[in-house]
This record gives structure tokens, sequence and C-alpha cells, in this order.
């Protein structure tokens, strides 16, 4: 009698513990979505989990990109007394894995010359400017100064460029007092200079933007700048004004070197709005040159611009390191976040690649991105549900030219991408709210140009998806602003290994 009345508690308390654990584990799907959706008033349900964004007001172009003692620093243009574009700053954010970033005080502040615009930074590790020593070398920023008063006077000359430095770690900064480095030549448009050391003539060259083409100038200090040569009058897309130029080279899969030149155009990108283009050619220590006379783009979504590469990253490491700005200037005022705006894209390494049309340049999601994913669901179904808000949906092995994609929630929103007939699409019209702009609601093409497509890979955070078609031979970035997550996501098409990783929150913004 005893045995059975302890076996009847036994089972007792097991069952109360299952009820207790299902309750528990019931109402966390209701509470992610409770989150995603309880600040819809300010927006801040799109805050990224793992994409990188300012704690408060407005950003865009990543600025001043350098590895330095171990740590990746990020500057970006920031305006931080609102969410709309104002005076400009450097906002400044360091990190270990350009993953999980640490907000650091604003490094450059706008002053009598202008407000301080888009550029770049280096460790001058050769003590080249004398503003420290070998065994201290300086970072050294080299950025445009944008004269308000002299834009608004109607002159076309209140563009320059001016350098700061740091002697500890990027952590204070102190303007040359002799700024500016380079005055303007009488051009509206004269910005954003992207500055590396070629050790071939042991000179610091500068790639600056200039109306509808790039000049290029050296330097054996970084404070007088003598003017070489300039590219682009006669190449790539000329459909609006160019920005953001950045130079360097990379080897190909047989060890060929070859010079690439990132330029970043606005408007006139495949989707409308703002874009970046590319060119492979070389590159002499004066100027640059290409046979090539098309047009290719480094990412073909309507949400990647501005975007450049890291400098300084150890040999040892040899990666080129790229970020871009997720956003894109049609709209990216009015996209529905209140107390802040935009996001940078997910850190991507840019390596070269010849094949039987040339040469390309493939974007990779970096290795760093291994380190947030939690591990792998391999789905069976060509239909399935997500529990968590954000993630990587990972297709491998597909063998149908004909595919086709959809990420939808409980509300019927739906974003749906297809392959039919050597094109990708990405139909966004019906993704999520998408009335505060009349072209941001669309459907994007993307050309394959033969490009026989076998993997996928779908990073989706709150407010965007980055599509990795074949490790990179193609890249297509969008902004999304569904009102739940995406969480219903089925496919057509035959696929041998589908997998979803989910992704932790990481963000500390």
């Amino acid at each position: 009698m005893m045995k059975t009345n302890s076996f009847k508690c036994l089972f007792l308390i097991v069952f109360l513990m299952t009820l207790l654990v299902g309750c528990n584990k019931k109402p966390k799907t209701t509470t992610e979505k409770t989150a995603f959706l309880k600040d819809s008033i300010t927006g801040e349900q799109y805050r990224p989990n793992f994409h990188f964004t300012p704690k408060k007001g407005w950003m865009y172009d990543p600025n001043g990109m350098v590895f330095y003692e171990g740590e990746y620093h990020l500057f970006y243009q920031f305006y931080p007394d609102d969410y709309v574009w104002g005076p400009m700053h450097w906002g400044h954010a360091v990190s270990k894995d350009m993953m999980r970033w640490e907000h650091l005080p604003i490094a450059l502040y706008p002053d009598e010359l202008g407000y301080i615009f888009s550029g770049s930074a280096v460790i001058d590790w050769e003590n080249t400017s004398g503003f420290g020593s070998k065994e201290n070398p300086p970072m050294v920023a080299i950025y445009t100064y944008h004269n308000m008063e002299g834009e608004k006077a109607g002159t076309i000359d209140f563009q320059t460029q001016g350098i700061a430095y740091s002697i500890d770690k990027g952590r204070t900064w102190i303007k040359y007092q002799n700024n500016p480095v380079i005055t303007n030549p009488g051009i509206k448009d004269f910005r954003d200079p992207k500055v590396f050391w070629y050790t071939n003539d042991n000179k610091w060259i500068m790639t600056l933007a200039v109306k509808n083409r790039v000049w290029f100038y050296s330097s054996k200090d970084l404070k007088s700048w003598k003017l070489e040569g300039e590219f682009g009058l006669d190449n790539g897309s000329h459909d609006g004004v160019w920005e953001c130029p950045d130079l360097f080279p990379l080897k190909d899969q047989n060890g060929v070197e070859r010079w690439v030149l990132l330029v970043s155009i606005n408007p006139g990108g495949p989707q409308g709005g703002s874009a970046t283009q590319y060119f492979i050619g070389d590159f002499n220590g004066t100027t640059f040159s290409t046979p090539e006379k098309e047009t290719k783009w480094l990412d073909y979504g309507a949400d990647n611009y501005a975007g450049v590469t890291f400098s300084d990253i150890p040999e040892n490491d040899g990666r080129r390191l790229f970020m871009g700005w997720l956003s894109n200037w049609q709209y990216a005022r009015e996209v529905p976040t209140y107390s802040w705006r935009s996001a940078m894209t997910i850190p991507r390494e840019l390596t070269l690649e010849e094949n039987e049309n040339g040469y390309i340049v493939n974007s990779e999601p970096v290795e760093e991105l291994q380190s947030i994913l939690s591990i792998g669901i391999i789905e069976k179904d060509n239909e399935f549900e997500v529990l968590a808000a954000t993630y990587l949906l990972e297709i491998d092995k597909i063998s149908s030219e004909t595919f086709s994609i959809s990420l939808a929630n409980s509300l019927s929103e739906l974003l749906k991408i297809s392959i039919i007939e050597n094109k990708l699409f990405v139909d966004r019209k019906l993704a999520g709210i998408g009335s505060f702009n009349d072209v941001f609601a669309a459907i994007h093409e993307v050309p394959l140009n033969g490009v026989r497509i076998n993997k996928i890979q779908v990073f989706v955070d709150k407010a965007s998806v980055e599509i990795f078609i074949n490790n990179g031979e193609r890249v297509i970035t969008e902004l999304v602003f569904p009102k739940e997550p995406y969480n219903n996501i089925s496919f057509n098409g035959d696929a041998g290994l589908v997998t979803i990783y989910p992704i932790d929150l990481i963000s500390e913004n």
C-alpha cells in the first residue's frame, strides 16, 4: 500500500513539474513577439540584434575604419542631437571581433572650418607626420571639412581636407593646427579622402571623390599633398555624384595581384538611389587604369552604401574587411525609427576571383559571425516555423533552376526571394511597413549573368535581410520593417540541405 501511494505521489509531482515547465516555455515566443512590438511608436522594435547602430541620433557613412592593438575602430558620420541629418561629427566605437561594439565618446566635433564629413584613418607606423613616435605611432584621421556658411553663401569651394591625430589609441584627438591640408580648387563635390601607405614608393596615397571621378594625391608626411592623377571620366556609372572611394590590392585564387577601386554613387544604383560600384585594374603610384568599361556593383540590393575597408589589418590576418551603411538616400530620412536612424551592414571579407567572364569581387560574411550563431537546426520540410526573431537561413546544394524562398509572419507580411530565368528577385512590396516612401515597397531585380546558384545564405535581423549567393558571388542587402518577426519560412524547389541558425541578442546599443 505504501509503495502504491509513493508511486502516485511521484507521478503527481512529475505531472505538476511538466505543467510548470510547459507554462514556463509557452510564453517565450509570445514575450519575444511582444518585445518586438512594444516600442512601435518609437520604432525601437527595429533596433538590430547583430548590426551596429548608434544609441541615439543620426548615423550614415562609416569613416576611419582602422585596426590597432587588437581593436577594430569604427568611426561614422553622426549627429547626436536628432534622428535627422544635422551638423556632422565623427562618432566612435571599438570592437575585438566586429560583432560586439563598445561605444566611445565622439571623436571629432565641427569647428570654425566646418562640419566633419567622411574620411579615413591610418596608423602612421614610421611617424612620418611627427605627431607621435615610432614607439607610439599616431593614429591619423583624414577627413573632409564642409563649411556650411560657404555653401549657403553660394560658393563652390566649401569642402577642404583636414587631419587630426591621436596618440592614445583613438580615445582623444588633436586637430592639426595648419588645417586644411588640401584646399579646394573650385569644385563643389570635393570630399571623402581614403588614405593608405604605398610601399613601392614609400609615400601616402589619397583617393578623393571629385564630382564624377576620383583624384589621386601623394604625400610623404600626411600634411603636404601633391595631385598625381585622376580616373573615371569614361568609366563606370555617371548617373550621380561619386563618393567614398577606396583603393587597395587583392590577389586572385592563383596569387595574381590586381587593384580594386570602390566608388559609391548617388543616385544611379541598380535599384535606384545609392549603391557602390567597383573597378579592377592596375595602379602605378600615380593613377589607376583598367580596360573594363562595364559597371560592376559590389552589392545589388538597395541598402548598402558608402562602404569602405579597414586599414592596417595585420599581415598575419591578411583579409580585406568591408562594412557599409545599411540604407539608401531615397528614404534614409523617413524610415520608421525615431530615436536613432541607420545601421551598418554585417562585416564582409572581399576576395578577388577570376572566372570565364573576367574578374569579380566576392563579398563573404566574415568568419567572426560564427561566434554569434546558435547550433544549426536542420529542416526536412519545405515549410517550417522559426522561433527566433533573428537568424541565418542557409540553403545548400540547390539543384533547381527555378527556386523561391518566402519569409512571412502571422500578419501576412511577406518577403519573397525568387530565382527565375537567370535573374534573382527580392519582393518587399508586402514585407511590412513601406508607406513612408513611394519607392520603398518594390520588387528588386538582380541579373545573374550565368551564375548558377548552389547556395543561399539569408541573414535576417529585425529590420534587414542580407542575401549571399554562392559565398558572395552576388550580394543583396535590403531593409524591411515587418510588424512581427518573420517566423514562417517556406521554399519551392530542390535543395540538399536547409539549416536555421538562431542568432542570440548581442547588440549593446
